[in-house]
């Protein structure tokens, strides 16, 4: 069975991004094998400036990069990379299990993105929209992605 894993910077508060993640994880589970783990978020000061933006992605970016062992086929969520459509990324993902083996690992930052560390380690990007969703909020309509990704793998009817 194939196995996805997502690393995600921050836990979710909120009951109805709770039940959405479950819903769709229970639904992914006749396809993969999939986790979720939560890492710890760093608290961005009110009065932030870039050095210590950049300090809080370095401290996330290295707990990111701890999870990951040398073989995983990561990709970084991220912005300003190419937006694939339903269909492309379900034939994307297709092509990254051939590429990583069964196991893909996905990254989702904080809420100021991902270190450079983890650009530098990721096999492939994803960019789930031009919009700007929290990053939690991403790791919902990540899941809905991934489950309409192995629905159009799988030959199962999906709302075009």
């Amino acid at each position: 069975m194939r196995k996805v894993e997502i690393l995600a910077v921050g836990d979710l508060k909120d009951n109805w991004l709770k039940e959405g993640c479950q819903e769709f994880l229970k639904r992914l589970g006749i396809y993969a094998d999939i986790r979720i783990k939560e890492l710890k978020e760093e608290s961005i000061p009110q009065k932030s400036s870039p050095a210590i933006d950049e300090k809080i992605k370095e401290t996330e970016g290295a707990r990111i990069i701890k999870e990951i062992s040398p073989t995983d086929f990561l990709v970084v969520l991220d912005l300003g990379h190419k937006e694939p459509d339903s269909l492309e990324l379900s034939k994307t993902l297709d092509d990254w299990f051939v590429r990583g083996g069964s196991k893909i690992t996905f990254a989702i930052g904080g809420s100021l993105g991902v270190s450079e560390d983890v650009r530098k380690r990721a096999n492939a990007f994803l960019t789930l929209s031009k919009l700007t969703f929290t990053h939690r909020m991403s790791r919902l309509i990540l899941l809905e992605a991934i489950y309409r990704s192995f629905r159009i793998l799988n030959g199962d009817p999906y709302h075009k």
